[in-house]
């Protein structure tokens, strides 16, 4: 069961364009210290931006610690990391070892989540790596992404997340554990203006909140009455969630869906699968092709709302490290909604006619691809639920 917390103040952030200004300024007024969780860290005009942000707080005294994806920062440069470790920032990687023919779970999980916590005081969640909105190889930019600036009653909440998870990797790295600092008074902001509103933070590991995520989108989806929007990058969701969504649609509710139409992954094929039996049930599908999308955020009855760095696929929901916040706030729900609503303008809709009239090939791949991300699933132990 999700626990909502009263006393927050949150502002949903645009992709990089909004985020990372917030986010730099947070850094720049730092007294204490940071923590910063990611699964890309580029070495772009943003990325350089960020680490030098980061080298300028711990040049001042500011604790820094800065935790990255072994495999999705395989390309950063040991040179870029050392310049890091050299200004006194403390940088550790999740799973450095990569073995991309293995299909053991322990080299499947990855460090997904998308976390800054400044000083006990401010946190930012999201979808949004350290990377440029319109560095985005193989894709059209710009990237598409939502990531929130959180303070309140829920911030100690984040920072027990992270400080845990840091402490163990130190301690798989034998380093010695980083100095705890006494958490400053919850306050309100003199930054941001809106209402003390209720929000959760959800998380997903390998542990004690395995399907976290994943059951606060099927509570929702179960009790949701008028309207459900998901916009999500990969969405690939399971057979239980599939049914949540249509048995939602058969009881009368809206089911919107926009998803990536700019295929990213051979993978992805296997979303075409699930067409035919939400268009079957009204489920209205959008698919967003002008540039790349990363959203990982849903609204439910203009009042539930998510955002974070969770994908609806087994890779987020099965394997990785994921966060997200959920909000319940009717003015919270309706900015998302806002921004939503407008990238479904310009998405292309596929409805049973459209998808009457697409190529046999499209369709079969899609079938033959879902199977064989069953086969993988049942190979590392997680075939059951797809």
């Amino acid at each position: 069961m999700t626990h909502f917390i009263q006393g927050n103040q949150i502002q949903l952030l645009f992709s990089g364009a909004e985020y990372f200004p917030a986010l730099l300024k947070a850094i720049a007024l730092a007294q204490h210290e940071i923590y910063l969780e990611t699964y890309i860290f580029a070495e772009d005009t943003t990325g350089q931006a960020v680490a030098n942000a980061l080298k300028l707080a711990a040049q001042r005294g500011v604790y820094v610690h800065v935790l990255l994806d072994g495999f999705g920062c395989k390309n950063l440069s040991s040179t870029f990391i050392t310049s890091l470790q050299q200004a006194s920032v403390e940088v550790l990687i999740y799973r450095k070892k990569i073995s991309p023919w293995s299909f053991k779970k322990n080299r499947l999980r990855r460090l997904h989540r998308k976390l800054v916590l400044i000083d006990q005081s401010i946190g930012f969640v999201g979808g949004i790596n350290v990377i440029d909105d319109f560095n985005t190889p193989d894709q059209v930019p710009p990237r598409i992404d939502y990531a929130v600036r959180i303070e309140g009653a829920l911030i100690p909440v984040i920072t027990t997340s992270m400080q845990k998870l840091w402490r163990h990797i130190a301690r798989l790295h034998l380093l010695p554990m980083p100095i705890k600092m006494q958490a400053p008074p919850i306050k309100a902001s003199s930054d941001l203006a809106q209402p003390s509103v209720q929000a959760a933070f959800v998380v997903r590991d390998n542990l004690l909140h395995r399907h976290d995520i994943e059951n606060a989108y099927l509570s929702a989806i179960h009790q949701a009455n008028t309207e459900i929007i998901i916009a999500n990058a990969y969405f690939l969701p399971s057979k239980s969630f599939r049914q949540a969504l249509i048995a939602a649609a058969k009881r009368g509710v809206s089911v919107k869906l926009l998803l990536q139409g700019r295929q990213e992954y051979m993978l992805m094929l296997a979303t075409y699968a699930f067409y035919p039996s939400f268009l079957q049930n009204k489920i209205e599908i959008y698919e967003y092709r002008h540039s790349f999308m990363h959203s990982k955020v849903a609204i439910v009855d203009r009042e539930w709302a998510t955002v974070g760095s969770s994908n609806i696929d087994p890779f987020s929901l099965l394997l990785a490290r994921e966060a997200n916040v959920v909000v319940k706030d009717v003015a919270f729900a309706n900015t998302l909604l806002t921004h939503i609503l407008h990238t479904i303008e310009s998405a292309h809709r596929i409805d049973s006619q459209t998808w009457a009239h697409e190529s046999l090939f499209k369709k079969i791949s899609g079938w033959l691809t879902f199977n064989l991300v069953r086969v993988l699933l049942g190979i590392i132990g997680y075939g059951k639920s797809q």
